[in-house]
């Protein structure tokens, strides 16, 4: 019976794969480089399914296991794709890694991409490319047992970005956002039935103070140089204008 359990559980993480809180953190540097961290933390969705487990499945050897490692994209790659690679992708890859942090039975189960640009125009390619290199990658093949972070990473693909020095700006093009709907948009409406929500946080912290911003939702600090966005992918499928930010600095 134990082999009929673990692909019923690696099932259940896949239904509940929508039931994440995101996270998107900019840290800008005064030279002009910028960190990067995506965060997925489906603590929450791993939490229900626990509840829903019986003991035998518990104490099996997969519902024990723990990560918390941190890998670089490009060296985790298989020679067959990072051959494939343009030097700008691969220049991205080296530049990125992928930190894992799993417990199942404490309920936890994190998954970032972090990544350095050093300028407005690195930043801007790696945003507009970050769902190429996630493709066949380790993310894929670290997770994709116990759910599948695919669809939020080519998510972030439905954004046009024009980024300098002194500006960032971001809208949704409502036909990718759309067509990633059609994919992903089941799993939204299941997470949604089943009363939970999934949290959308994005921040952004300045090296300068911000001159002006366009989003009524997201909060200026009193020193004017950290933009807070929240909201959740349910409001933000009612109304994708509120994932818009037009940030001069």
């Amino acid at each position: 019976m134990k082999k009929l359990y673990m692909p019923l559980v690696f099932f259940a993480f896949l239904c509940l794969s929508s039931c994440v809180d995101i996270e998107e953190h900019y840290d800008f540097k005064p030279n002009g480089s910028c960190n990067v961290v995506y965060g997925f933390d489906m603590s929450k969705a791993v939490s229900v399914l626990v509840n829903l487990m019986t003991d035998s499945v518990r104490e099996t050897p997969q519902f024990s296991l723990v990560k918390d490692t941190t890998l670089n994209f490009y060296s985790a790659l298989p020679d067959s794709i990072s051959q494939k690679m343009t030097t700008e992708e691969a220049k991205m890859a080296q530049g990125s890694d992928l930190a894992i942090k799993m417990d199942l039975k404490k309920s936890l189960m994190k998954v970032s991409i972090k990544h350095e640009a050093k300028d407005a125009a690195d930043l801007q390619y790696y945003l507009e490319h970050l769902s190429n290199i996630s493709m066949n990658s380790p993310i894929t093949n670290v997770t994709k047992k116990t759910f599948d972070a695919q669809p939020l990473i080519t998510g972030q693909s439905y954004y046009s970005y024009e980024i300098t020095e002194h500006k960032f700006y971001r809208i949704i093009d409502k036909v990718k956002f759309n067509a990633f709907l059609k994919k992903a948009g089941s799993k939204f409406a299941m997470a949604k039935a089943m009363l939970i929500d999934m949290p959308y946080k994005v921040v952004l912290n300045f090296a300068k103070p911000v001159k002006k911003m366009n989003n009524s939702k997201a909060i200026l600090s009193a020193d004017r140089r950290t933009v807070t966005l929240v909201t959740s992918m349910d409001e933000v499928m009612k109304n994708p204008a509120l994932m818009n930010l037009k940030i001069d600095f």
